[in-house]
């Protein structure tokens, strides 16, 4: 069924999602040890750099993250389940969380 307002509704959504990012799907294959378990999620964002940050302070929270290899291992998970043009997002998220840990 057809309503008048439905064209406009999905012309507005559509513009929405013009100006937003996606990231996250399923981990690949390769992944072990601790991300093994994670699920993944898609989500849209207009503020990529501060979800993705966000979303991997959560992880290294959650799951623990001890040492360089499992952080390896997360920026890994980020890029391969991200299309290219997140990846300066990701880089940027990872760099901003090790400045603030290290210091």
């Amino acid at each position: 069924m057809y309503l008048p307002g439905d064209h406009n509704q999905k012309k507005r959504k559509q513009h929405l999602r013009r100006n937003q990012i996606s990231f996250s799907a399923c981990l690949p294959e390769d992944v072990h040890a601790i991300y093994a378990h994670s699920i993944c999620a898609v989500k849209y964002s207009s503020d990529p750099f501060s979800d993705i940050r966000e979303s991997v302070l959560e992880m290294m929270e959650t799951v623990g993250v001890r040492n360089w290899n499992q952080l390896e291992e997360l920026v890994y998970c980020y890029i391969a389940l991200n299309p290219s043009e997140v990846h300066q997002y990701i880089e940027q998220a990872f760099v901003s969380v090790f400045i603030s840990r290290a210091t």
